[in-house]
């Protein structure tokens, strides 16, 4: 298995050695996680190390409504280092679920109420500055929590029984920040009304590596008298090495005042973020006084350009087409919850990116700091919500909405992996949306992000939009699916033809309804993901000048959320629940590997090549080839047939053992790439693979390895069609939490776990002592199999240590920089119309091609007025017409297309999710006429979105279906610029 790509990170002894000792810069950060206790259902859970929910015996043992619920008290005690007594303490959670109310020795600080952001307390006038000292949080995870600190005692709207997995009490990284009376502020608006450092780059050239790199800093003088102070920037690249420094003009803060100090500087030779490229640079700001530095914060950040214009979006100044993830921001794992080590956030994002997917778009509420700051490392864009369900708030609870979305701003602005602010999971009103927008504009009017929301399509204030399932084009600002294909399918099923057998569709109803798509097997499940991506494909940049902007699939991981098949956890993923890859991963590796289209070739053959004596069956191979030939053992077989571009079938191959290759070729017959199945021999061994943190497992509690576990054959090739028992048995200091299987409670936490389709994976977590760890892994029938490891020591003093895991982890620079040249080529050119000409409605027939899928045109009266005549500004000659009908989900309508008064097609409109293409006989014509022919017919061509209300696909009406009327939200009229098939 690859290792993150190498990074050269200099290590103080901040992170390896002890305690540290509040030098002469008045800060210190500590990572506060280390021994806390909690009692959950009659047990007491002592010396624990956070991140822990107290519930997370139950990820995906039980449906997402059934994880338990409780009040529990964790409490911890601590001591200060003697050097802190005259100084200011601040705690900061990075989230509690669902409130959390906090004591101080007895002191009661306040309660923070919203389960999803971070939130502190000064803890300075009541501590021990000498002695021990004791901290409780009171948290309540009820669903139906109400808030208690203000008068409405309302519910949360994103406290959802079907998204938003419940983990309980303290699931998220707390810290304690020690600073002098004189301070830089921490980023936690609703809990301390301060806003922190911010840091962005104007005036960027990308061609020149250049831009000015402003700092602003928000200062407290808690002494009592004036202080004058100057700021002092400092900016060192991933080695350490100093690229920077500047620092501002002097300026008084009055005593108890609150001040921004500013400080700006060109910076030449940058290295730009970019996807899957996580260029850091650590940014240091320090207050100076007298000469001396009286306070220090560190920031990671990096420096890129965005832009959202002509329907597209541009990183670096390259178009992108979004293509991703809508994934959980619970972002789980099987027996631990959310709460995992930051290495592993790191390699579940880093393979969301090895997948082809650049951004991820987290559903319903802001993601917590540690998947922020890993994407950062990734090279991962992230579309960054505040909270929300399926629909616009009124009242308080918007109220709650606004807060949140401010706070996740705040807290988040300086991280460069978070381009969209997304306002809500569906529209919300104009003046919402205004708000909203208003608030980036106050906290963040520099970052180069987008505020908008799911729909708003035709919202003149949010700056991009798109619907959940539909396909959407624009020409002014982006557009992109925030949630399609919802399809189910567990990895353990390979096809119809092999162990376990499992036909396409077969499982349980769904709401008492057929729900086969639902229940799909592995490689029906990544034929459907490639048919839906086609449809995004058809429509890129470099097709007209109305073009989508892609989308996103729900979801990378299967997860412990709302679901349809016959698992109680929801498995649309690409991977499985231990990111284990499907055939989708791969599929999408091949569509994904360009900023548009492919830019890489890649060739993947979808299942496996271990059949029944005797077996016929097609071979799917996914290539974004025009052509690729299919050899059995050397020799050439089958006939391919292609569909959605990238799918190439060869039907009724007969099985026999050995190597089967696809390879691709270009249209003169090049290799561009291939891949090979190779018949694996009979059972042979077990292999296990280990898999940490680079540098090795740390003992501070928290730390997790992962553990691979294979049957192979006796030439080490995994056997796809094994599925028998492992069991396990840990020695030495480390915690068992397992993995995820079909089987009883999904084998959570058991010790033994089968593989399926040969593989499976397992969690081991640290304790707080080190040593020598051994685990034993045994299978009947095979040898048994063992691995060892070492987990280093982690200092950790009265409750405080310097280890800081996520610190000393390096980026991900595997896709290098941003390319310098565009990113795709104008196939396609959309026609300019100077006139229209209806049939009848003739005052709205300019809505039809006013890029507002929101609106359209159509016909009244007798079916002789259903005809529609666009009028170019010049002859064309005209290759397709592009029509996004009303109904087009469900209608197909039976019309004519004219050039002049030469028909050049006719037909019935296929069903869609968004746009019909229509190729037309090539005609120079000046204008073209769209004539029904007949009224609508309807037959639901997507069935299985039974959760959708009709109108979300614009149903047709009874006047439609009777008398035949024609309706057209949008008509396209493109000549080709250059063919499709010569692209590459």
């Amino acid at each position: 298995m690859k290792r993150f790509a190498s990074l050269i990170i200099v290590l103080s002894s901040m992170f390896l050695g002890g305690i540290n000792r509040i030098d002469a810069t008045g800060r210190q950060v500590w990572n506060f996680n280390p021994g806390w206790d909690y009692i959950f259902e009659g047990k007491s859970h002592a010396n624990v190390t956070l991140p822990r929910a107290f519930n997370e015996d139950y990820a995906y043992k039980v449906l997402i409504d059934s994880l338990p619920t409780d009040t529990v008290r964790y409490t911890k005690k601590f001591t200060l280092p003697a050097s802190a007594k005259a100084s200011k303490v601040f705690i900061e959670f990075e989230g509690a679920r669902q409130g959390a109310e906090v004591w101080i020795n007895g002191h009661r600080l306040g309660r923070h109420e919203n389960g999803v952001m971070a939130f502190g307390f000064d803890l300075t006038p009541y501590l021990n500055p000498s002695g021990e000292n004791r901290l409780e949080v009171l948290t309540d995870n009820d669903w139906d929590y109400r808030e208690r600190e203000n008068p409405a005692g309302s519910t949360f709207q994103w406290n959802n029984r079907n998204f938003n997995a419940n983990y309980g009490g303290l699931p998220k990284n707390v810290r304690l920040h020690v600073t002098g009376p004189v301070y830089q502020t921490l980023p936690l608006y609703s809990s301390l009304a301060t806003t922190g450092v911010y840091i962005y780059p104007q005036n960027i050239s990308i061609a020149s590596r250049s831009a000015d790199i402003c700092v602003e800093s928000e200062v407290k003088n808690e002494t009592d008298r004036p202080q004058e102070i100057m700021l002092e920037v400092e900016i060192n690249d991933p080695d350490g090495k100093k690229i920077a420094s500047f620092h501002s003009s002097p300026q008084t803060v009055g005593a108890g005042e609150l001040s921004v100090l500013k400080a700006s500087s060109p910076v030449g030779n940058l290295h730009f973020w970019s996807w899957g490229y996580g260029y850091l640079y650590d940014v240091t700001t320090r207050l100076v006084a007298d000469g001396k530095c009286i306070d220090e914060v560190t920031t990671r950040t990096g420096f890129r350009s965005t832009e959202f214009a002509d329907g597209m979006f541009k990183l670096n100044g390259r178009v992108m087409m979004i293509h991703g993830y809508a994934q959980r921001t619970s972002n789980e794992w099987p027996g631990v919850g959310m709460s995992v080590a930051p290495w592993i956030s790191d390699y579940s994002n880093r393979e969301l990116v090895r997948s082809g997917g650049n951004l991820v778009r987290w559903m319903h509420v802001a993601p917590w700091k540690q998947d922020v700051e890993s994407c950062d490392r990734v090279g991962l864009l992230q579309a960054l919500p505040a909270g929300d369900a399926e629909k616009d708030a009124e009242g308080r609870q918007w109220e709650q909405r606004v807060s949140l979305m401010r706070d996740a701003i705040v807290y988040n602005r300086n991280n460069p992996s978070v381009i969209f602010y997304e306002s809500g999971n569906k529209g919300i009103s104009e003046p919402h949306i205004k708000e909203m927008m208003a608030l980036r504009d106050l906290y963040d009017p520099h970052g180069g992000r987008a505020i908008g929301s799911r729909e708003m399509l035709d919202s003149p204030t949010a700056e991009y939009g798109g619907e959940m399932l539909y396909i959407n084009k624009s020409g002014s600002k982006p557009v992109w699916a925030m949630e399609y294909c919802r399809d189910e399918g567990l990895r353990r099923y390979w096809d119809e033809q092999s162990y376990p057998y499992h036909k396409n569709g077969d499982g349980p109803l769904y709401r008492n309804a057929d729900a086969s798509a639902y229940n799909l097997n592995a490689d029906q499940l990544a034929i459907e993901h490639i048919r839906r991506w086609y449809d995004y494909w058809l429509v890129r940049p470099g097709t007209g000048r109305r073009v989508s902007s892609g989308g996103v699939k729900i979801i990378f991981s299967d997860t412990n959320s709302h679901c349809r098949g016959e698992s109680d956890y929801r498995t649309s993923g690409v991977t499985d629940a231990m990111r284990i890859p499907k055939d989708s991963y791969y599929a999408h590796q091949v569509m994904w590997d360009g900023w548009v289209t492919p830019e890489t070739s890649r060739t993947h053959i979808i299942g496996h090549w271990n059949y029944p004596e005797g077996t016929v069956k097609p071979v799917y191979v996914v290539s974004d080839a025009p052509r690729v030939e299919l050899r059995l053992n050397g020799e050439p077989i089958g006939n391919e047939k292609i569909d959605y571009h990238f799918l190439h079938t060869f039907d009724s191959i007969p099985y026999r053992p050995g190597k089967l290759t696809a390879i691709s070729l270009d249209s003169e017959g090049k290799v561009l790439s291939s891949d090979t199945l190779t018949t694996a021999g009979e059972p042979a061994s077990l292999r296990l693979t280990l898999m940490t943190a680079p540098g090795g497992m740390k003992a501070d509690g928290a730390d997790m390895a992962l553990i691979q576990f294979e049957v192979t054959d006796a030439d080490g090739n995994r056997c796809p069609l094994d599925d028998r028992e492992v069991r396990f048995t840990l020695d030495g200091p480390a915690e068992w939490r397992g993995g995820i299987a079909k089987g009883e409670s999904n084998r959570i936490l058991s010790t033994t776990l089968p593989v399926e389709c040969g593989v499976n994976r397992a969690i081991v977590r640290s304790r707080t002592e080190s040593g020598t760890v051994r685990l034993l892994a045994e299978a009947d029938g095979l040898p048994s199999a063992t691995i060892e490891w070492k987990i280093d020591p982690v200092r950790i003093e009265n409750g405080l240590t310097a280890f800081r895991p996520e610190a000393i982890l390096p980026s991900n620079l595997e896709r290098g920089e941003t390319p310098a040249d565009p990113s795709f080529t104008q196939l396609k050119r959309a026609v300019n119309v100077k006139e229209i000409i209806a049939g009848s409605n003739q005052a709205d027939a300019a809505r039809s091609v006013d890029d507002n899928e929101t609106s359209e045109w159509h016909n009244e009266g007798p079916l002789r007025n259903a005809w529609i005549t666009y009028v170019f500004d010049r002859p064309e000659t005209i290759s397709e017409v592009s029509l996004k009908l009303t109904g087009w989900r469900r209608q197909s309508y039976p019309i004519e297309i004219l050039a002049g008064n030469e028909i050049v097609w006719s037909g019935d409109t296929e069903r869609s999710l968004g746009y019909v293409h229509i190729p037309v006989r090539p005609t120079l014509t000046e204008r073209m006429t769209i004539r029904l022919k007949g009224a609508a017919t309807e037959n639901d061509a997507f069935g299985q979105i039974t959760e959708l209300a009709a109108e979300a696909a614009n149903s047709l009406d009874k006047g439609d279906k009777k008398g035949g009327r024609l309706r057209i939200v949008e008509a396209d009229f493109l000549c080709r610029q250059q063919s499709e098939a010569n692209q590459r």
